[in-house]
């Protein structure tokens, strides 16, 4: 074959495998793509799912352009995931964190942080606030290696910091509680405790974690007592109690203590949360009180609320068993005058002893009382007759027969007078059983004293409810037994409330409600007025600065002042410390008196009348019309103001009461032209008020515009009386019309 066929096959043979070459390689760069691709999409399709399943998006932000791209990763319709890519060019951040996160993108981009960290508040979809964790690292750079892109993730981050918050309040008050917070394991043991668990127990935390709650049972309650109180967080979930505990330094502390069983978050384990309060102080504090409320503090005697709660318990007994019950009121003869010549110390002394005689003689099994001052009382039950109970009363006679030593040399005796009622011969309740031996007593001291005498129906009932007021209304300050009812005043001028009118009364133990008309006159002749007075009138002072207080301060208060008061009393000084003392302005105090008080001693009325008014305190004569006095006489007076009798107001506005109509218009018109305040008392009606309004009367008082009330609810009368005004006027109105026509 010639050498040129060589040649060409030579070189046929080199393009074809030049060309397999070529093909395989293309082969391979084709195969090497498609690996490629596969391997990017794999890439791309673990960055979605990695996207979606941690909940973040990834963003790239151009630092030139101010461009913010999103890219967040949703599921499709399949199961294929869905690219959702925006461009924002107004990425909006929260006013109050625009400077830090600037200040945080400054720092890194200007290499003093080693990436873009930030949590700041961004727009979301609702066109609220949502709270982000973004971070990200330097993607592209300019020539001069400045960056110029970010690029990274960001994951929203709004209920984790919700709940971040939630935890750290709850830590946090946790912390502050007074209470002491223990957290214990299924097995008793502590988990946890807060800062007041350490000042309640003496335990620190890293003292107690880790051991069983036993290290802080005290010996006061058995192992039984404990074990229950597990068994019960077992089985129920919960446990509610009271258990004593064992402090650090061995003192025992009693406290209150709420458990519930939660489960922990995560672990679902269940765990035991308990709640302490220490209540060693408050129990002691409450038996304390328990103490003082049922025992006399002074004999250590039970005191008359624990005599009722006896009292009453015997006779259920006696009725049911069929016996007798006797009690015994006994009062020490002239105590007064030895407690005022000796002192009152002295006085004390004496009662101690007196009290241990008369339990001495009464015996350990019956119930001897004080129930105030000088009064006792002794409880007999079981009694088979009534001549046991006189028995034991003339054992008490006789044992305060011997003196008593009240020092190395002075001796005093003393004796009692007894009063004795018995159950059920003459009373079938307790307070019935107290009144009937009071009333025994007082006949017992009118006999002589020095004796006792048996409750008789035959006793003078009149005399035994005097006597047996008297003696209550002595105890009824200290009893509290006092109050006051408020009567608003109504000025017609200006339809406004601007006095009200201050009244005793007496609600007894004894007595139940008494009436002022029998009350007060006992008082006076007593001579307790001056204290009941006295009483009365800081009383009011007391309400009216409270009302004060409360917002209502152009209001004044009206007193009753006795005469016996005004002229046997330092009244003056008295008033000027009371005004003093409760800061009520003297401008705003009108004491009333009646006519008789001003005509007793005229003179001396009138020197006192003019200090009251130097010092600024108003002064109405009340009841006017019912004296003898005159416009003429009360004119040369300082008072302010007259109150017409409420005799001469019942009548007005009806059909032939003409005397009633004259003498109160006369009174008005009168006292008008002497420059004084008129007040009308028991306005009840409607043409009662017409009348009065046509007349020119300038205050209403009475049930037509309110009965007295307690000094809340006048109170609240008051200022609530803007509102109820205007409908009182037109029923007033309305009521008055219907009564005029024919």
């Amino acid at each position: 074959m010639p050498s040129s066929h060589y040649m060409a096959l030579l070189l046929a043979l080199l393009v074809l495998l030049l060309a397999g070459v070529l093909l395989a390689g293309h082969r391979r760069r084709e195969r090497d793509q498609r690996e490629h691709l596969r391997a990017m999409r794999e890439r791309e399709e673990k960055l979605r799912l990695s996207l979606w399943a941690s909940n973040e998006l990834y963003w790239q932000y151009d630092l030139e352009r101010h461009e913010l791209e999103k890219v967040q990763i949703e599921p499709g319709r399949s199961d294929d995931l869905d690219v959702q890519v925006d461009l924002d060019t107004d990425h909006q951040i929260h006013p109050d964190d625009v400077q830090p996160v600037l200040q945080r993108l400054r720092a890194y981009v200007t290499g003093h942080a080693p990436m873009f960290l930030s949590e700041h508040r961004i727009h979301d979809e609702q066109g609220g606030w949502q709270w982000v964790r973004a971070r990200g690292r330097a993607v592209a750079r300019d020539d001069n290696g400045r960056i110029t892109k970010i690029a990274g993730t960001a994951r929203n981050v709004t209920a984790n910091r919700a709940q971040e918050r939630e935890r750290r309040i709850a830590t946090e008050v946790t912390r502050h509680m007074v209470e002491a917070v223990v957290v214990l394991d299924e097995e008793f043991h502590f988990v946890t405790v807060n800062p007041a668990f350490t000042r309640m127990s003496g335990y620190e935390a890293e003292d107690v974690v880790g051991k069983d709650a036993s290290l802080t049972n005290s010996e006061q309650h058995d192992a039984a007592f404990y074990e229950q109180s597990r068994k019960a967080m077992r089985e129920e979930g919960h446990w509610d109690s009271e258990m004593w505990q064992r402090r650090k330094d061995g003192r025992e502390f009693l406290c209150a203590v709420r458990t519930h069983a939660i489960l922990e978050p995560g672990t679902q384990r269940r765990l035991y949360v308990l709640v302490a309060t220490d209540i060693t102080d408050r129990r002691r504090i409450e038996q304390e009180l328990r103490y003082l409320a049922n025992y006399d503090t002074l004999t250590n005697l039970p005191n008359r609320t624990l005599l009722a709660e006896r009292l009453s318990r015997a006779i259920v007994r006696a009725r049911r068993q069929g016996t007798c019950v006797a009690l015994l009121f006994l009062d020490l003869d002239r105590f007064k005058d030895i407690n005022d010549s000796l002192g009152h110390a002295t006085g004390d002394r004496i009662l101690r002893m007196a009290a241990q005689r008369l339990q001495q003689a009464a015996g350990a099994t019956h119930t001897v009382a004080r129930i105030g001052g000088d009064e006792f009382t002794v409880v007999l039950e079981d009694l088979a007759h009534a001549g046991e109970a006189d028995a034991c009363a003339q054992r008490v006679i006789d044992a305060f027969d011997e003196p008593m030593l009240i020092d190395d040399r002075q001796e005093i005796v003393i004796t009692p007078s007894i009063g004795i009622s018995l159950y059920p011969d003459h009373a079938q309740v307790p307070t019935d059983l107290l009144k009937h031996a009071d009333t025994a007593m007082y006949q017992a001291k009118a006999a002589g004293r020095h004796t006792f005498m048996r409750y008789t129906e035959s006793m003078d009932s009149n005399s035994r409810r005097r006597a047996g007021l008297v003696a209550s209304l002595r105890r009824a300050i200290e009893r509290d037994e006092l109050r006051l009812a408020y009567q608003p005043q109504l000025s017609l001028a200006d339809g406004r409330i601007r006095c009200v009118e201050a009244l005793l009364r007496w609600h007894s133990s004894e007595h139940g409600e008494v009436p002022p008309a029998q009350f007060i006159p006992l008082a006076e002749e007593s001579g307790m007025i001056v204290a009941i007075g006295e009483w009365v009138l800081r009383e009011a002072c007391n309400t009216l600065s409270d009302w004060q207080r409360q917002g209502l301060d152009d209001i004044s208060i009206a007193v009753n002042v006795s005469a016996t008061q005004l002229l046997h009393s330092d009244l003056p000084r008295t008033v000027e410390r009371i005004l003093r003392e409760t800061g009520v302005d003297p401008g705003q105090l009108e004491l009333e008196l009646t006519e008789s008080v001003l005509m007793a001693k005229a003179d001396l009325a009138a020197e006192r009348l003019q200090f009251f008014r130097r010092i600024g305190v108003s002064i109405a004569v009340d009841d006017f019309g019912t004296g003898y006095s005159s416009l003429a006489y009360l004119r040369r007076l300082p008072i302010t103001t007259l109150k017409i009798d409420k005799a001469f107001i019942d009548d007005l506005g009806r059909p032939g009461d003409t005397e009633d109509a004259a003498i109160t218009t006369t009174v008005i018109a009168m006292a008008r032209s002497l420059g004084l305040n008129v007040v009308a008392e028991g306005v009840e009606t409607a043409e009662q008020l017409a009348f009065l309004r046509q007349h020119r009367c300038d205050v209403v008082q009475g049930y037509w515009l309110s009965p007295p009330l307690q000094a809340r609810q006048c109170l609240e009368f008051v200022h609530g009386w803007p509102e109820r005004e205007g409908s009182a006027m037109r029923a007033a109105a309305e009521e008055g019309a219907t009564h005029a026509t024919p």
